[in-house]
């Protein structure tokens, strides 16, 4: 993988199934706050963010295994729309636990088909495996990227889509998988609003 950090356009991967509203400014450079606004949401970059959100998103591995391990079940892969064009083929998805069928993630995926291998591709195609379980089953040499961390406002497609308020604040973050050292998966990763931890699960933690 090349030293360089790369980053991701997030009004590109957004703009994969929603139209950004006019006069976007997107910048997510470290230390620049960026603003997109679109029918999904209203996206404001951030340097991090509150507990329980950082342990969910501010760090470099796979979200399907973070979410599993935060709400201590096993997830399933929704698929609501694809899309494909030339070799990239791009996704909307939530992720909704096997036992009580919650929704814990909505995300955006956009792919490189050229990047991944014959039998790790059939089985992305076939949409039934989360993206993240795939590549870790598949032995795939990855690595995850964390490229920004967004403050979202839900709108009306994306509090339809976790089945949230219209405006309902939310958490979410930008992450780039490289496998075998190239750039291949583009991901919008937004996760289900959770209760802040109290402070007594803090103390007892502590003790």
């Amino acid at each position: 993988m090349s030293s360089k950090k790369l980053s991701i356009e997030i009004e590109h991967l957004v703009g994969q199934f929603y139209s950004p509203s006019e006069d976007v400014d997107s910048t997510s450079d470290e230390g620049k706050r960026g603003l997109l606004d679109s029918d999904l949401g209203k996206f404001e970059s951030v340097a991090s963010v509150p507990p329980p959100y950082d342990q969910l998103l501010d760090h470099h591995k796979h979200m399907t295994v973070t979410v599993e391990a935060f709400h201590e079940q096993a997830v399933d892969v929704v698929v609501h729309r694809t899309q494909r064009d030339a070799n990239w083929y791009s996704r909307e998805i939530t992720l909704v636990t096997q036992q009580d069928r919650q929704i814990v993630q909505y995300g955006i995926v956009r792919l490189n088909v050229d990047q991944l291998s014959e039998p790790v591709w059939k089985r992305i195609e076939s949409e039934g495996t989360p993206l993240g379980r795939v590549l870790i089953e598949h032995n795939v040499l990855r690595q995850v990227q964390l490229c920004g961390l967004w403050r979202v406002s839900a709108g009306p497609s994306l509090a339809s889509r976790m089945q949230v308020a219209i405006g309902q604040l939310l958490y979410g973050r930008t992450a780039l998988i490289y496998c075998d050292g190239d750039p291949a998966i583009e991901l919008l990763e937004i996760v289900s609003p959770v209760p802040p931890p109290s402070f007594s699960s803090l103390a007892s933690e502590d003790s």
